[in-house]
């Protein structure tokens, strides 16, 4: 990582990206957002304030590794019940497409509720992509650029515990 550059992001920053991407959001209908923790529930919030979307709720979805299969097994730690889904038009939010894996393995979780998800990110790291057949429906920004932002607290900064 020491060749990649790290972008400080402020929250005019964040407001920025996201008026950015709102033109495009206010085009469709959505029925609720569903924010992945950690980093969509700020941008989630901002989003669905915007939108005037009343319904936000939670995905949490973590990684764990089959070492004898060489692959990585999302376990949903906290979901929406499927008749929250089922025919709604979904905004699934993150703060980043990194790998892809948290915001494609949800999207695929609402489509199995019979919903209809669209996924919104600040950012998307293309070239870090693990799906290269999928990709975000809206992003603000494409980067290969490492971001922090405003609200993540780096390991080592001044004043953090």
């Amino acid at each position: 990582m020491d060749d990649v550059k790290r972008i400080y992001l402020s929250w005019s920053d964040v407001v920025k990206l996201i008026g950015n991407v709102m033109p495009r959001l206010e085009a469709y209908n959505f029925d609720l957002v569903i924010a992945i923790t950690r980093g969509g529930i700020v941008p989630g919030a901002i989003i669905a304030e915007r939108l005037r979307i009343k319904q936000v709720l939670v995905a949490s979805v973590d990684f764990y590794e089959d070492e004898e299969h060489d692959l990585d097994w999302p376990v949903f730690m906290q979901f929406p019940a499927d008749s929250f889904l089922r025919g709604q038009q979904v905004l699934i939010v993150d703060d980043i497409w990194d790998r892809g894996k948290q915001i494609v393995n949800v999207t695929e979780r609402v489509r199995q509720a019979s919903g209809q998800p669209y996924s919104v990110v600040l950012h998307y790291k293309s070239q870090r992509s693990e799906f290269p057949d999928k990709a975000p429906d809206f992003f603000a920004e494409e980067t290969t650029d490492w971001i922090i932002y405003p609200w993540e607290v780096e390991r080592g900064a001044v004043g953090t515990a």
